[in-house]
């Protein structure tokens, strides 16, 4: 299958940070399908030789075992291509369709790795110049809008040039091989699916934690925030992954339904809910790795007294049969004590304990990285003679050790399911546009606040107030157990 594969900002971050790296990694694995061509629009002025040359440079900065030799980077870059565009001329979508035009590929995928505000101009652009025939796909880069009405007017414009077959909203967390484990976990096994509802579930953790700071990119992230960042898109899609309810086949649209059904399930929040289950929290200086770190309003192009959240733990539930009564805490945060990304299910201790010891609960974690695992947390006898003490045990399965084989990264993944055609990792309008309604409460209601977020030093987990919260309900994050 031939294909072009066409990315709006080329030159940004996005693009040879995360994508080409990726890219180069399915060219690798024998799995980007032959007859291919990269091409790479920006505003710059620059031959195909100098963009392959600026992204050689870039590669540097990819792991070491995932660099490319001279060699493979040669025949690598022989996919690469270089196009001046300007993104408010039509002649330059005349010209940008007369290159896709001039060999007609099977497919034609335009992936928008720019600035949000841009998403309308350039796919109006698109339509306008007949580029948006039924073998084109859009893919469309997050953070999709700043807020509701945002994201609503960028999906009417797609939706009035493209089909929604024909949009490819990606969410990177998605593609990620232990998220795509949860799918398998819940539908591919009877073990779990029957203690999967109130019953026998206490409540489920939702934990995405980085220790890097904002970085090069405060600006950007000044005008987002973690709300926005982690939120709305990542949390909420794996939220709705261990919510959902059986899909009655694989196809993209029975998932997708059942997503949006957790959506609209979970529990709407008042300016009274969000003072009491939401906390919000901005990192102060503090000590990562045994080394000081700056605090956010230190860091470079951040503006004095921001009040931007950099860290976010909720409280919610999901209003059904399945869950009712059941919490979800959903936390992210940068600068926290350590890298992590898991899923903690916490199931109810038995309803009559009969061993000492035995009052302490089983629990499921799903680990995301920087592990990619499940670990089940059991209670067994010690067998020390010492009467029927039970302690904890733990089975850890380690994805990486059960399937030796390289697995497939993220954006690797999504970009040869975009070039495919495959919608199932990717978010719907619907979906979205119910996320962005579901978080604009917490927003309006941190906009009339004026105590902004609680300060957290740099190396901890946050506000002690998130603790706080989840202790009302007699619970703990899973770290202070």
């Amino acid at each position: 299958m031939s294909f072009d594969l066409i990315f709006f900002g080329g030159t940004g971050d996005l693009t040879w940070r995360k994508l080409m790296p990726a890219l180069f990694q399915a060219f690798r694995h024998g799995k980007l399908p032959p007859g291919g061509r990269i091409l790479a629009v920006a505003r710059d002025e620059r031959s195909d030789d100098e963009y392959r040359a600026f992204i050689k440079e870039r590669f540097v900065e990819v792991d070491s075992a995932k660099r490319p030799s001279d060699e493979e980077f040669a025949r690598f870059a022989a996919l690469l291509h270089y196009r001046r565009m300007d993104l408010s001329k039509p002649e330059h979508y005349a010209g940008l369709k007369a290159w896709i035009d001039d060999r007609r590929a099977d497919t034609v995928v335009l992936y928008l790795a720019t600035a949000p505000y841009l998403f309308p101009v350039i796919c109006e652009q698109l339509g306008a110049a007949g580029l948006n025939g039924p073998n084109v796909r859009v893919v469309l880069e997050k953070p999709l809008g700043h807020d509701l009405e945002s994201a609503q007017q960028i999906n009417r414009v797609v939706r009035s040039v493209f089909a929604e077959s024909q949009a490819f909203r990606i969410d990177h967390y998605l593609g990620k091989p232990s998220v795509q484990n949860l799918m398998a976990l819940r539908f591919g096994n009877a073990l779990f699916e029957p203690l999967w509802r109130r019953e026998s579930i206490a409540n489920i953790q939702i934990t995405l934690a980085e220790e890097l700071g904002v970085g090069t990119r405060g600006d950007f992230y000044d005008q987002t925030g973690a709300l926005r960042d982690m939120v709305q898109n990542h949390a909420l899609q794996l939220l709705t992954m261990i919510a959902m309810e059986p899909p009655s086949t694989s196809d993209a649209d029975a998932i997708r339904d059942e997503k949006l059904k957790v959506l609209k399930s979970l529990r709407p929040f008042s300016a009274e809910m969000v003072a009491r289950d939401v906390v919000r929290g901005q990192y102060r200086a503090g000590t990562i790795g045994g080394k000081p770190v700056p605090g956010y309003l230190e860091e470079q192009k951040v503006p004095p007294g921001s009040t931007t959240e950099t860290f976010v733990a909720l409280r919610t539930e999901v209003q059904n049969w399945r869950w009712a009564g059941v919490p979800f805490y959903l936390r992210t945060g940068k600068r926290l004590a350590e890298r992590r990304a898991q899923i903690v299910v916490n199931f109810r201790p038995v309803p009559h304990p009969i061993f000492p010891g035995s009052a302490r609960a089983n629990k499921l974690v799903i680990n995301l990285q920087p592990e990619d695992g499940l670990e089940l947390h059991l209670l067994a006898t010690k067998g020390s003679g010492q009467g029927e003490m039970l302690a904890p045990v733990k089975l850890d399965l380690d994805f990486d050790k059960a399937f030796p084989t390289e697995r497939v990264g993220a954006y690797e993944r999504l970009l040869l399911d975009a070039i495919a055609g495959r919608l199932n990792l990717f978010v719907r309008s619907d979906e979205q546009e119910q996320a962005w309604r579901w978080v604009e409460p917490i927003l309006d209601a941190w906009a009339h606040d004026p105590n902004g977020p609680r300060p957290y030093a740099a190396g901890t987990w946050g506000p002690p107030a998130s603790s706080a919260m989840v202790a009302r309900d007699g619970c703990t994050w899973d770290e202070e157990e």
